[in-house]
């Protein structure tokens, strides 16, 4: 799976402007929200949000991945939010986080979110590639990152 596939340029945000994680979790289900992936918000917030309290989605060093399923949403639709300062997210390590990948997937699917999870894990494995990520500094440069990776 390309991240390419299902994240869209204008579903990165950099820098996110919230500095606390239910904050940002809510702050970019509104972003994939207002591009018209869901079909019922609040669902699909309280989804990801149920998930999270289940267990922290921060994996450690420095990212996290918050995620649900929710018949609300047809497709698996990603958001990328880039902090400029750590943000408290009670990861693995105990460490705050920098980048937060969202993925959102219908009920019906469970193949292409683990892909996609597997495909973030890869690409995060690559220091070079993280730290670029970490300090991108624009949308753009975030959505660039993904597709030369992807060009490879």
């Amino acid at each position: 799976m390309l991240i390419t596939q299902i994240l869209h340029s204008d579903c990165v945000k950099v820098p996110v402007e919230n500095k606390d994680k239910e904050s940002v979790i809510t702050e970019l289900i509104d972003i994939l929200d207002a591009k018209g992936f869901f079909t019922n918000r609040d669902a699909v917030l309280e989804a990801v949000l149920t998930r999270e309290r289940t267990q922290s989605t921060g994996i450690g060093a420095g990212m996290a991945i918050p995620h649900g399923k929710s018949s609300e949403t047809k497709e698996l639709v990603m958001a990328i939010g880039i902090a400029n300062k750590p943000i408290e997210f009670e990861s693995i390590d105990g460490k705050p986080v920098k980048i937060i990948f969202l993925l959102v997937s219908p009920t019906t699917q469970t193949g292409l979110h683990i892909q996609a999870l597997a495909a973030i894990s890869r690409l995060m494995m690559d220091a070079e590639f993280k730290t670029k990520l970490e300090n991108a500094t624009s949308a753009d440069e975030v959505y660039e990152l993904f597709s030369e990776s992807e060009n490879d």
